[in-house]
């Protein structure tokens, strides 16, 4: 149903105030979070305020209390178990002392963080005839003042009361029925919830909207694929491809409040595997863009991946960094791209700073000054198929990374050995049918494996790697102890040393960890929790 029933939207009666650096439980006080909160999260590292841990997109959690010494007495706290068994890939948010949390396919749940409890509970219907690509996940929430926001498969952002879990209101942002969803977090900045699209394997045209945190009021609209007119248009060739261009959105944004910029990548061109009908570069899909906060308007671009024909979307997490690049101050913003390549570009202008190959690859001999690939020739896809390393799903895919100001490296899980034949067809564009005209087969014999990778963020090159047995699909989470958490395909959640890429403790949970870990404090315990199988699992020692 879509508003759940009086008892299962409950008032919070623990409540939680002082909880933000102390992890203390109050009895009466309800969520609030303002901008200036999450502006500020760094100040309390008891709360899990936005996806990435902050808006950088860290993924990092001051929190020390566990240690390279006491993490192997790690064990479970509790754990809370989802309705539906398919993967899971939630980042939870934690804010004094409640946890949220987003379920499969369209649910948001409360939880006391002390016990796993639920206090709330929010379902939505979902309509029989979605158009599906790649799964129907949901990857976490928005919170903002007494209100969570998140995103919906069917492409509506929902906005609800975060004390009774209460419907507020409820927004299409795109028609889901020509191919439109939506499986990111929303964004929250200043006074606006930001969100992105999937669809791109249906011919979408990709979008960035901004919508006004009370009202549901749409602000501005950043089309990802230029339109008659815009710059980059002509990189689409004469005819109407750039109507159907792809370009889809369906990562994580992050801001820099100094600059009031928004960075977010974007996905793979469409059709994905057969441009002959879109000849150029296709801007801006396979890139980075920069936004104005405020209205929307492009600031810069880049392009790791002109005229993809590999489906080598650039929808990772832009990571903002705060380094010294040649002796001197930059800011800069760090992408573990899917092509196979780590990028550095200066967060301000764009510019291509340094990128590096993290991976085997073959499509491409390197990057020019500009960080352009110097492509092979011969590589595109073909009726009788082409053997291409990376494979269709990358070097590197949704999962993101965490970064450590200690080490000043990015940890991000990754797949070697990964190749795959790529090959094409020609199926004309029909609204609402999948319009990839293409794809890849695996290379029999091959053993593509998992590995997480530490990349130091001034030079992009890799300094260790931690074998995992197959492909791995897990965020990563840094901590000022000196640790890495993330998880594996197998089922194991583990503890690395941030600096030697040491195995200090796993825990097997017996299925595929998918979710992003976070760190938080309940009664001044630092927990971890992360999402695997249909279980959310939550650690203390």
């Amino acid at each position: 149903m879509k508003n759940p029933p009086a008892f299962l939207r409950a008032v919070i009666l623990l409540g939680a105030t002082l909880a933000g650096v102390l992890g203390v439980v109050t009895a009466h006080a309800q969520t609030n979070v303002p901008y200036e909160r999450i502006l500020k999260s760094g100040a309390e590292p008891g709360n899990w305020l936005t996806n990435g841990g902050n808006y950088s997109g860290h993924r990092y959690s001051t929190l020390d209390q566990i240690t390279s010494e006491n993490v192997a007495k790690l064990r479970p706290a509790w754990i809370y178990q989802q309705a539906d068994t398919s993967k899971w890939e939630t980042t939870p948010l934690v804010v004094d002392g409640i946890m949220y949390i987003t379920e499969r396919p369209n649910i948001v749940t409360a939880l006391d963080a002390r016990t796993g409890r639920a206090i709330w509970n929010y379902r939505r219907p979902f309509p029989d005839d979605v158009r599906i690509c790649c799964g129907t996940p949901n990857r976490g929430l928005a919170v903002l003042g007494d209100a969570v926001y998140f995103n919906t498969f069917d492409a509506h952002l929902v906005c609800l009361d975060a004390n009774t879990g209460q419907e507020r209101w409820d927004v299409v942002v795109e028609d889901y029925k020509i191919g439109y969803s939506m499986t990111g977090a929303p964004l929250a900045v200043k006074d606006k919830i930001l969100v992105g699209v999937a669809g791109a394997e249906f011919g979408i045209r990709g979008l960035v909207d901004a919508y006004d945190a009370k009202t549901g009021k749409r602000v501005w609209r950043f089309w990802t694929i230029p339109g008659p007119g815009e710059p980059g248009n002509e990189t689409w060739g004469p005819g109407d491809a750039w109507k159907t261009g792809g370009g889809s959105t369906w990562g994580l944004g992050t801001f820099d409040p100094e600059l009031n910029t928004i960075y977010w990548g974007t996905g793979n061109a469409a059709p994905d595997y057969n441009g002959d009908d879109r000849p150029g570069d296709n801007l801006w899909a396979n890139s980075i863009v920069a936004l104005d906060a405020d209205t929307g308007k492009l600031k810069w671009g880049f392009q790791a991946t002109p005229h993809d024909l590999h489906d080598w979307d650039a929808n990772q997490v832009p990571v903002l960094i705060d380094t010294v690049v040649n002796g001197k101050p930059r800011k800069v913003v760090v992408q573990a791209n899917r092509n196979g390549f780590c990028y550095v570009l200066d967060r301000v202008t764009g510019q291509f700073i340094t990128g590096q190959m993290m991976i085997k690859q073959t499509w491409t001999k390197g990057l020019d000054e500009t960080g352009r690939p110097i492509l092979i020739p011969g590589l595109a896809p073909s009726e009788e198929g082409v053997l291409v390393y990376p494979g269709l799903g990358g070097a590197v895919n949704w999962p993101g990374p965490a970064y450590s100001p200690q080490t000043n490296m990015i940890y991000v899980q990754a797949q070697e050995n990964y190749g795959q034949y790529f090959y094409k067809y020609v199926t004309p564009y029909k609204a609402g049918e999948h319009f990839e005209n293409g794809g890849g087969r695996n290379v029999l014999g091959a053993e593509p494996f998992g590995v997480l990778k530490a990349i130091d963020v001034t030079t992009a090159k890799v300094q260790w790697e931690f074998k995992i047995q197959s492909y791995a699909h897990a965020p990563a989470l840094a901590t000022a102890s000196g640790l890495v958490f993330s998880g594996t395909h197998e089922g194991q959640v583990f503890a690395l040393d941030a600096r030697t890429g040491k195995e200090l403790w796993k825990f097997m949970v017996g299925t595929t960890v998918y979710g992003g870990p976070v760190s938080f404090l309940v009664d001044g315990k630092q927990h971890i929790a992360v999402t695997a199988g249909a279980g959310l699992f939550v650690f203390a020692l």
